[in-house]
């Protein structure tokens, strides 16, 4: 048996530190992507990705219309945003919340730190999967969960 004690790998919930550079090189990558955004339409423009689960099965993903969302909003039309995709739109003030707090940090000095809880991660998942099923479904009433191009 060996003697050398093995360390188990870290847990989710301690992956919290974000280094400066890194954090300033997201919000650079996020600010080009948003000039990119605004400038050329998803919905019009054939050199965006393709959703390839929609593409194979033609069923909406979670993450299907948030570039137009995206789009929508960088012009203004949040109600048109929020018809490509209302989950997307309704998580921004969580992800503006998020990247706040990391700012916060870095500026007193601080790593930028958030924990993320393992019940989080359930719930959101959750979200994820309930939000999935219920635009899918036909004729349920439920297609202002975003809608195709």
């Amino acid at each position: 048996m060996n003697s050398r004690r093995v360390r188990p790998p870290p847990r989710l919930a301690e992956l919290t530190l974000i280094r400066p550079g890194i954090f300033a090189f997201g919000l650079a990558l996020a600010a080009l992507a948003a000039v990119f955004l605004y400038a050329f339409d998803p919905a019009r423009g054939g050199f965006y990705p393709v959703c390839y689960f929609h593409q194979t099965t033609g069923l909406l993903c979670p993450g299907c219309g948030g570039l137009r969302a995206v789009h929508q909003l960088l012009h203004g039309r949040v109600v048109q945003a929020f018809y490509f995709n209302p989950l997307f739109v309704l998580s921004l003030p969580l992800a503006g919340g998020v990247a706040g707090s990391c700012l916060v940090n870095l500026r007193s000095g601080q790593p930028a730190a958030f924990r993320i809880r393992p019940a989080w991660l359930w719930w959101g998942g959750g979200i994820l999967l309930v939000f999935s099923i219920l635009r899918n479904l036909p004729g349920a009433g439920f297609a202002w969960l975003g809608l195709h191009s």
